[in-house]
């Protein structure tokens, strides 16, 4: 992707907002950057889930948002201004989307509504937030904005005929997004994680290989940014696969899910 991005591998006083932080990798990733020193924003629909981490962590915020609502998160964003506007000097260094939902469908079980509800939340909230947060990154002149797509953006795959879209679609969202802010001094990060054991991924019923605990994926996004990658992805034994087998033709990637998946 050409040049690495600025890295971050020091959060003492930083700032972070992390919009999906109430479960799964968004609420490990921002308890990990806390306990760096970071000042973390952390916002979700569930005040519950919000509040239970403000209070296992000291001098975190709750910014309490629906991503799919452009007004609430325009809102959010006034908020987050607000907080760091009381702070002498500080910024807005990273703005993460962690948001997400899954079900499984296959073609034969097409359900529009939950198709259209995957959109929503796994892309559509994304725009959101770059919508509120990118003038303000460009007018601090730096900034991170990091999107947490998935392995199951790379190619087609069984069960994820309403999920796996939306992550390609992020997918090439952050690409261009790298493209167009590099230059200005702004980092862009895409995450592919392979299978986490998350409250989504808990309903699947078949064996997930290489499965990472939501701690775990935490360390390897820290360890990416950190190393200014543009992609982060993992975990490596898993998410190399994958990417060798989308190097094959159309006939051949079919014939080797197929085979792999038992579809």
């Amino acid at each position: 992707m050409g040049k690495p991005n600025p890295k971050l591998d020091d959060w003492r006083g930083r700032h972070a907002w992390l919009v999906g932080a109430s479960t799964g990798i968004g609420r490990a990733t921002a308890s990990a950057l806390h306990a760096r020193g970071a000042r973390v924003i952390v916002s979700a629909r569930g005040r519950e889930a919000l509040e239970s981490f403000v209070q296992a962590h000291p001098g975190a915020q709750a910014v309490a948002l629906d991503a799919t609502d452009h007004g609430s998160m325009l809102a959010a964003a006034a908020q987050v201004r607000s907080l760091l506007e009381r702070q002498p000097g500080a910024r807005l260094d990273l703005a993460m989307y962690c948001a997400g939902h899954y079900k499984a469908q296959r073609a034969t079980e097409f359900d529009l509504d939950e198709m259209l509800c995957h959109q929503q939340i796994n892309y559509v909230g994304a725009l959101h937030l770059i919508d509120a947060v990118l003038p303000l990154l460009r007018a601090q002149g730096g900034g991170h904005l990091s999107l947490v797509a998935s392995v199951a953006g790379y190619r087609g795959l069984p069960n994820a005929l309403a999920y796996g879209p939306t992550k390609a679609a992020l997918i090439n969202l952050a690409q261009t997004l790298y493209l167009d802010l590099h230059e200005m001094g702004l980092g862009v990060s895409l995450i592919n994680p392979g299978f986490v054991a998350t409250p989504l991924t808990a309903q699947n019923a078949f064996r997930m290989p290489a499965l990472l605990t939501p701690e775990q994926a935490a360390r390897e996004i820290l360890a990416g940014w950190a190393a200014g990658d543009f992609e982060i992805h993992f975990p490596k034994r898993f998410t190399r696969t994958l990417k060798a087998l989308g190097l094959l033709g159309d006939g051949l990637y079919f014939k080797a899910i197929r085979r792999a998946t038992g579809s």
